[in-house]
């Protein structure tokens, strides 16, 4: 499911410079987010929102779940809501727009286990991944499918080796990975937590037998482990629950991005460029049809050349709904970018992957906003570390996927003025891809 189909992106080698990669819709995994409890241990901290809600960093500590877990192949979510759902119901309108998603909301509270079983009737998928709103776990999820689908799993559970705890209880497995216990909550030395995330079966969890009101933990997990039937995937990634003060307090560091140093660019860095108006020249109004009305802005062709010198890889990535709605073909956007490559390799710069996304429906995961096309782009060239990536674009839908991604974020206002100043969506404001250039080369 997470494996990435070159077949299906027409692009060539790793190996090599690619040309152009069309962004085709693949079926991602679908996740349910438990987003309903009172988080009463918190309280003091955030008196009046819901936990996931808690400001960390500059956003919902939601926000920070919704974008790793995006950056998984996580295409649909069910969020599970109780408590002031309201607030949650009009932030995800408002700044998660394009996020294919459902709403699930508990009239009562019906447990971790009963927010789950009622989820799951909004879904379809044969494994369906579960995490918590107040928790976040970066782990590779593919590595959990995998683990899942090679051992016939009814559920996975995402396991953190931990140090020196008492506030969390220890899962412990046999040699081949089935659970084999569930110690309560002590001081231990060193084991492996419940990080609650989970891969569940979906029907093999719907046929059994629950009462409407249960805890997924006591009522499933540890009711029914002894069948041999569950198994676990130990993954030492970042780890933080909020749920109480301190930690809540240590994600507001751990989370805060870091300011950009143009003195550490290097080429272990890579850039993300959006095309028109940061490459060449809109046309207001319209799209750029063929190769005769694509124009370079001014300085482009320098810049681009300084900017190769310095990163690593270098990305463009565009959307092009213009060959969706049949006003060009396919062929037209394909004679553009090679006309485009021809004139930028003849002035010595380079531009390694060209990736397009031609859907009309915003919701699709490889249009800008949403952040398909950066994972496509870091499944082609694992190098690419997201936090020593730039995205620079003339669009607030290219600085929300740059953020999205957890990229530096540049605005070019060759188009439209900048937003008020500063920006929870952008790092910095250049009036041309060439003042960028010249910035990051002083």
């Amino acid at each position: 499911m997470f494996q990435n189909k070159k077949e299906n992106a027409d692009l060539s080698s790793p190996s090599g410079p690619k040309d152009s990669g069309l962004l085709r819709r693949e079926q991602g995994a679908c996740c349910i987010i438990l987003a309903g409890g009172l988080g009463t241990r918190l309280r003091s901290a955030v008196p009046n929102l819901p936990k996931c809600m808690a400001p960390v960093a500059g956003h919902p500590f939601l926000y920070h779940v919704i974008n790793y877990l995006r950056l998984q192949n996580v295409q649909h979510f069910v969020f599970s809501l109780g408590y002031k759902s309201q607030i949650i119901v009009d932030y995800l309108a408002k700044n998660f727009p394009t996020l294919i998603y459902s709403i699930v909301l508990e009239d009562e509270p019906l447990g971790t286990g009963g927010a789950i079983w009622l989820a799951l009737q909004k879904t379809e998928a044969e494994n369906v991944l579960i995490a918590n709103g107040d928790t976040l776990f970066k782990v590779f999820v593919d590595k959990v499918f995998n683990v899942h689908q090679t051992a016939g799993s009814e559920c996975t559970l995402s396991l953190k080796p931990m140090q020196n705890f008492n506030r969390y209880g220890v899962v412990e497995l046999t040699e081949k990975g089935i659970i084999s216990s569930f110690k309560e909550k002590q001081f231990y030395e060193s084991g492996l937590i419940n990080g609650g995330l989970y891969l569940l079966n979906r029907q093999a969890f719907l046929k059994r037998s629950f009462p409407q009101k249960f805890s997924f933990e006591k009522d499933y997990l540890e009711k029914f482990y002894t069948e041999g039937a569950f198994f676990g995937c130990a993954q030492d990634g970042y780890f933080i629950d909020i749920g109480i003060p301190e930690d809540y307090n240590r994600a507001q560091t751990d989370l805060q991005r870091s300011d950009l140093d143009f003195s550490k660019i290097d080429k272990s860095w890579s850039l993300f460029l959006d095309r028109d108006g940061v490459l060449n020249d809109e046309l207001p109004g319209t799209y750029v049809l063929n190769k005769e009305q694509f124009a370079f802005s001014a300085g482009v062709l320098d810049a681009v050349k300084t900017l190769s010198d310095r990163f690593g890889r270098i990305i463009v990535i565009t959307n092009q709904r213009g060959v969706g709605r049949g006003l060009m073909t396919e062929a037209d956007l394909l004679n553009i970018h090679a006309h485009m490559q021809e004139n930028i390799q003849k002035r010595g710069g380079r531009i390694d992957a060209i990736y397009y996304c031609t859907d009309v429906d915003s919701r699709s995961f490889y249009r800008k906003p949403n952040p398909g096309a950066a994972l496509k782009a870091q499944l082609d060239w694992p190098e690419i570390d997201f936090s020593k990536s730039i995205m620079v674009g003339n669009t607030l839908s290219d600085m929300e996927f740059g953020r999205a991604a957890g990229m530096h974020t540049i605005f070019i206002s060759s188009t439209i003025e900048a937003p008020p100043f500063p920006h929870k969506n952008i790092g910095l404001v250049f009036p041309s891809l060439a003042h960028f250039a010249a910035a990051v080369q002083s």
